[in-house]
C-alpha cells in the first residue's frame, strides 16, 4: 500500500524509540522507502547500525555533517520526502516544533520543509499532561501536523496513564492514511462514540446498551477517506479503529472536556450514547443493601455536547451531526431534536424492541437536514458509516 512512498523517520529520544526498529520494517514491508534520522538523545536507546541495517540506507544525525551539508543537505531531506513522520515525538521535540526551533539536524528538517508531518507523541503521563505540552500539541494541530496516539497505559517510569507511542499498526495506518488521496486528506474530524457511565459508587454506575460500533465504523470510514480523525470514545464493547487519535473516557463530563479539547475540527459527528443524567454526589463507598430500605438517588443533568458544539459562536465546526436513538415517533422526535440543538444533521434510528440495532451489527437510519429526511435501507453498519462519510466529504467540499 505505501509502495515508492519516501518516508522520512526523525527518532526522538525515548524508550519507545525501540518501536522505531519494527516501524521501520513494516514500512518497508509495505513497499516504502524509509530514510532514517536520529537525534542525539535517540542513540541513547536505539544505534545507528541497527537502524541502517533494517532500513537498508545511511542513517543521518549530524545538522553541520560536512560531506552531506556541501549540497545543503537538510534542505534536500526535508523536501525529497513524501511523508515525515516523528515517532517518537518527545515534549522537548514538540516544543522545538511549536517554537519554530532549529538548534539540530532534526529540528532543522522539520522547519525547513513544507512535506506533510505525522508525530507519534511519547513521554511521562505527567509531561504528556502538562499545560505547556498541551499548548504545543494545540499549536501543532493548528498548524496541520497530523498526530496518531498516544495511548494509555503502563509507562516505562512505573506510572500509568496517556503518554504510551502509538502501537506501531496504528502508526502504518495513521501513514497510509496521510498519504491517502482522499477527498477528506487535510480534513481533521472529530467523532465520538459509545456509551457514558455514570458513577452510583465505586462498583455500580448508569449506562445504556451502546456498544460503540456504529461510531467506530464511521471513525474508519472518515479516516480511509483521508481525515484526520480524533475519536472520543466512552467504554465501548468494540475497539477502536487504528490510524485515528483515541482518547478514551467514562463520564459525560469527561467526554466533554475531551471534545472541547479537541477543537477546532472542519466536522464533527456525535455518535455517542450519552447519559442525560449522572447520580448527584456518588458516593465514594460501596452502597450497601439494608433491611426495609432502598438507597435514594438524587440525579441531575449532565452537559449537552451536542448543543454547546452546534451553538458556538467562534470556532464552531463547518458542519455538526448528531445522532438520535429513538424507540417512538422516531422522524418526528428526531427532526424537533436537531431544530433544538441546532446541528446541520441528525441521523436518526430506530432502537425500539425487536430491531437489534443497539447493540447489533446493522443499522437502519434517516438523514435529516434542514431541507430533507432521506431514509436508508437497513445495512451494515461499516456501510452506514461509509455512506455517511461520503456524504460528510461531499458537505465539506461543497462548502468550499
Amino acid at each position: 500500500m505505501l509502495a515508492s512512498k519516501r518516508i522520512l523517520l526523525i527518532i526522538g529520544g525515548g524508550i519507545a524509540a525501540f518501536k522505531s526498529l519494527d516501524l521501520i520494517r513494516r514500512l518497508r514491508e509495505q513497499g516504502a522507502e524509509v530514510t532514517p534520522v536520529l537525534t542525539r538523545a535517540g542513540s541513547e536507546f536505539v544505534t545507528p547500525l541497527s537502524i541502517s541495517a533494517l532500513a537498508g540506507r545511511k542513517v543521518f544525525q549530524d545538522l553541520f555533517d560536512l560531506t552531506d551539508e556541501a549540497e545543503m543537505g537538510h534542505i534536500e531531506l526535508s523536501r525529497s520526502a513524501d511523508l515525515i513522520v516523528v515517532a517518537p515525538a518527545t515534549a522537548d521535540l514538540m516544543a522545538k516544533m511549536a517554537g519554530g526551533q532549529a538548534d539540530d539536524l532534526a529540528s532543522t528538517l522539520l522547519l525547513a520543509t513544507d512535506t506533510p508531518v505525522l508525530i507519534a507523541p511519547a513521554m511521562n503521563v505527567r509531561m504528556w499532561e502538562h499545560a505547556a505540552t498541551q499548548r504545543n500539541l494545540a499549536t501543532l494541530r493548528s498548524d496541520g501536523i497530523g498526530v496518531v496516539g498516544p495511548n494509555e497505559g503502563d509507562m516505562a517510569c512505573g506510572e500509568h496513564g496517556p503518554g504510551r507511542m502509538a502501537e506501531v499498526p496504528e502508526v502504518i495506518a495513521a501513514v497510509q492514511a496521510a498519504l491517502a488521496d482522499g477527498p477528506l486528506k487535510g480534513r481533521r474530524v472529530l467523532v465520538t462514540s459509545g456509551p457514558t457511565h455514570e458513577p452510583i459508587d465505586p462498583v455500580r454506575y448508569i449506562a445504556n446498551r451502546s456498544s460503540g460500533a456504529q461510531g467506530t465504523a464511521l471513525a474508519r470510514a472518515l479516516g480511509a477517506l483521508g481525515a484526520e480523525v480524533v475519536f472520543v470514545t466512552g467504554p465501548a464493547s468494540v475497539p477502536p479503529p487504528e490510524g485515528v487519535e483515541v482518547v478514551r473516557v467514562e463520564t459525560a463530563q469527561e467526554m466533554l472536556a475531551a471534545v472541547e479539547a479537541a477543537l477546532p475540527v472542519d466536522a464533527a459527528v456525535f455518535a455517542a450514547a450519552v447519559a442525560d443524567w449522572h447520580v448527584l454526589g456518588a458516593s465514594l463507598s460501596k452502597l450497601k443493601k439494608t433491611k426495609g430500605g432502598l438507597p435514594k438517588l438524587e440525579f441531575a443533568e449532565n452537559p449537552d455536547i451536542l448543543a454547546r458544539v452546534s451553538q458556538m459562536k467562534a470556532g464552531r465546526p463547518g458542519l455538526v451531526v448528531g445522532f438520535a436513538a429513538e424507540t417512538d415517533d422516531v422522524i418526528e422526535n428526531a427532526t424537533a431534536k436537531r431544530a433544538r440543538k441546532g446541528c446541520d444533521w441528525i441521523v436518526a434510528n430506530d432502537v425500539g424492541h425487536g430491531t437489534g440495532i443497539m447493540g447489533g451489527t446493522e443499522n437502519a437510519v434517516t438523514l435529516i437536514s434542514a431541507d430533507a429526511a432521506e431514509p436508508w435501507p437497513r445495512m451494515p453498519k461499516a456501510r452506514v458509516a461509509q455512506q455517511l462519510a461520503e456524504r460528510i466529504a461531499r458537505a465539506l467540499l461543497d462548502a468550499h
